[in-house]
């Protein structure tokens, strides 16, 4: 078939084999398919994630908090296996109706607060901290465009670029050379501004680095979609410079564990309690080499 001889039909119907890497999973529907709660630990912040991008944002700033000795903002991590089906139990659709990770409940508040949307939860966890986030008006204003900027332009890369790139059942020229060029524009973008700012919002590290890093910060290290050779990442100079010394941050090296159950063991904490669990992840590692 021809990538110019599909005629949509007058009425869109569901195909639950039309294949790719997710089609398992996609459905045109919302809410639980089977009843099971969430587990929950001794903390007062339960989260429910993956180590995805949007699931290490989350993970990200929580970790940064522990760094600065907020000890309130201790968390249990709980993994939710997406290619299983686990976003569609009773218990995580009542914790986020959307059915995508990271979903976050807050059991400090009189009632349990649920916390959905990678971007919503960055939020509620700066202003419940008061920290990564100005409360000069000015520079909140700029954190806030470019967290926003994050949550609108990475569907291009990821339901855009690397669907068609990495994950469709077939290669078409046209989709994938569409959205390489826009991600393309969007690594200009950050270029330019890395090149004036130390880090994405000024001179600050904020939530918006947090939100940001996880996708392009992956992205200029060629580890996002093995698309680094592809999309000539190592010559927005200025990106690179700023995702190396993220990516050196302790904070930030504990957070790509959290919840990961793929790639290297060492590199693995399927689930988070305690800040030890990374100290016998280490452990375990030297034992091993």
């Amino acid at each position: 078939m021809s990538e110019n001889s599909y005629v949509p039909p007058k009425v869109w119907t569901w195909d639950a084999n039309n294949g790719g890497k997710f089609a398992n999973i996609n459905r045109p529907i919302s809410g639980a398919t089977s009843e099971k709660d969430l587990p929950k630990g001794r903390h007062d912040l339960q989260l429910y994630s993956l180590a995805t991008p949007n699931g290490v944002k989350v993970t990200m700033l929580l970790e940064e908090l522990l760094e600065k000795g907020i000890c309130e903002a201790d968390y249990d991590a709980y993994l939710v296996n997406i290619m299983e089906g686990e976003q569609f139990t009773s218990g995580f659709v009542g914790a986020n109706p959307n059915s995508k990770i990271p979903a976050l409940v807050d059991h400090s508040t009189p009632n349990p607060t649920r916390v959905f949307e990678s971007g919503s939860i960055l939020l509620y966890l700066a202003d419940k901290f008061d920290a990564f986030l100005s409360k000069d008006p000015l520079q909140r204003v700029e954190t806030m465009n470019w967290l926003f900027w994050q949550m609108g332009s990475a569907p291009m890369l990821g339901g855009g670029f690397g669907h068609f790139y990495a994950y469709a059942p077939e290669k078409f020229e046209y989709p994938i050379n569409r959205y390489a060029m826009e991600v393309k524009r969007q690594l200009d973008v950050l270029d330019k501004q890395l090149e004036k700012h130390e880090f994405i919002s000024g001179s600050d590290y904020t939530i918006a680095d947090m939100a940001i890093w996880p996708w392009y910060g992956v992205l200029a290290q060629g580890k996002l979609y093995e698309a680094g050779e592809f999309l000539q990442v190592q010559e927005y100079k200025h990106l690179q410079r700023w995702t190396q010394a993220i990516d050196a941050r302790p904070a930030v090296q504990r957070a790509k564990m959290v919840n990961r159950s793929w790639g290297e063991l060492s590199e693995q904490l399927r689930e988070r309690h305690e800040a030890s669990d990374f100290e016998h992840k280490t452990q375990d590692k030297i034992a091993t080499e």
